[in-house]
């Protein structure tokens, strides 16, 4: 079998082609752009190579390669991931410290042989092409969260007492900080322009408000008008309605990947697409995983250990190793998921009667979530509620 090891780069990468039955170098080190002429270049030099049983691999280095993976795909050739912490396990096995795009190539080729990669394929990259979209999703709502935070300071400031007359968010209510910015304004302003505010129509979440309640409210109220409070408040609500905007876009594709993949996670009563598809994404390749433990620890959701002599500690918190994303999602869906299943509501119930808190009871929950959800993707089968009993 002939290998290609590739060392990727942002500008251009460095390849070299060995004979893994010999372990001869039969293409020495070349040097390609990350451009379309220099993907030309590459297959003229390896197409000899890739007539019989081939492989070409690269570390996994954020998206330099990602084109690259792509253009491979698209020709059908095999391709392999390597884990840069295999290369670098590899690299230091050398007593002298050196570094040269040769000697690189070849270490990548030493972890290609000893078989340490991943295999990719267009399922696995529509898994991390679904990563991206759902860590960009969760970014985007920590922004709204942070942005709807310092509007609710400012309306602190400029019209305290709003928040108990208007359910906050709505359109009404950010009709009414975009045109008065502050209870000062709406107290001097005529009541008629009140109730052109006010009447909003079309579809949306809208909630009814009295204008003569608003007025006589603003009168009364502690709020200051101060012009920097109030540009920040119109400020922030033109963030938080083009953010919420984007949001639409956002689970709108979610539900077109989510649909695309159709995995049994889904199958699961409780978990939407945009939870499911960050579980399923931020798991990635279920092969890699050789039991249900295992992801448990990915996700950081198992209990932390510690001994010390004759020490032991107990009832620790849990690890929270591993990927953030993935341990955030499960925990956002589990008490939905013990709301719509009998068997994890009464896994639930029975850690609290044996005098687990809530989180406790929780987090014992989760890990049952995903010893379940191992099953259904190792097996590809869809959830059965009876299989658990």
């Amino acid at each position: 079998m002939y290998i290609v090891a590739i060392d990727i780069a942002k500008f251009h990468h460095d390849a070299i082609v060995v004979d893994d039955d010999t372990g001869a170098i039969v293409v020495e080190p070349f040097r390609f752009g990350n451009n379309d002429e220099g993907f030309k270049t590459l297959m003229q030099n390896i197409r000899p190579y890739l007539k019989g049983k081939h492989l070409i691999g690269f570390e996994s280095t954020g998206h330099y390669g990602h084109n690259l993976m792509m253009f491979l795909l698209d020709h059908k050739l095999t391709v392999g991931i390597v884990n840069p912490l295999s290369t670098k396990a590899e690299r230091e096995k050398k007593i002298r410290k050196t570094k040269t795009d040769r000697i690189d190539c070849y270490v990548i080729y030493k972890v290609l042989s000893s078989r340490d990669y991943a295999r990719m394929s267009r399922k696995k990259l529509k898994l991390q092409e679904a990563k991206t979209l759902t860590r960009a999703y969760n970014n985007l709502m920590e922004d709204i969260r942070l942005y709807k935070n310092r509007l609710q300071k400012c309306v602190d400031i400029s019209f305290p007492e709003l928040n108990g007359l208007v359910t906050p968010y709505t359109k009404r209510y950010n009709a009414i900080l975009k045109e008065f910015g502050s209870a000062k304004v709406i107290a001097k302003t005529h009541l008629g322009t009140i109730k052109k505010v006010l009447s909003i129509k079309g579809r949306g979440n809208h909630t009814k408000v009295d204008p003569h309640e608003l007025k006589t409210l603003a009168q009364r109220s502690i709020g200051q008008n101060i012009d920097a409070n109030n540009l920040e408040i119109e400020y922030l609500l033109g963030m938080i309605e083009f953010l919420e905007e984007k949001k639409k876009i956002y689970t709108k594709k979610i539900e077109e990947y989510a649909r695309q993949l159709n995995s049994p996670i889904f199958s699961i009563p409780g978990i939407g697409y945009t939870t499911g598809l960050s579980i399923l994404s931020e798991i990635g390749d279920i092969a890699l995983f050789s039991s249900a433990t295992k992801v448990v620890a990915f996700a950081g959701v198992d209990p932390s250990v510690y001994q010390s002599g004759e020490y032991q500690g107990n009832g620790l918190a849990i690890s929270k190793r591993g990927s953030r994303y993935l341990r955030k999602a499960l925990y956002q869906c589990i008490l939905t998921v013990c709301n719509n299943s009998s068997t994890f509501k009464n896994y639930y119930n029975l850690k609290k009667s044996q005098g687990k808190t809530h989180l406790c009871a929780q987090g014992h929950c989760v890990r049952k979530l995903i010893r379940v959800i191992y099953k259904l993707l190792t097996q590809n089968i869809k959830f059965d509620e009876t299989a658990l009993v």
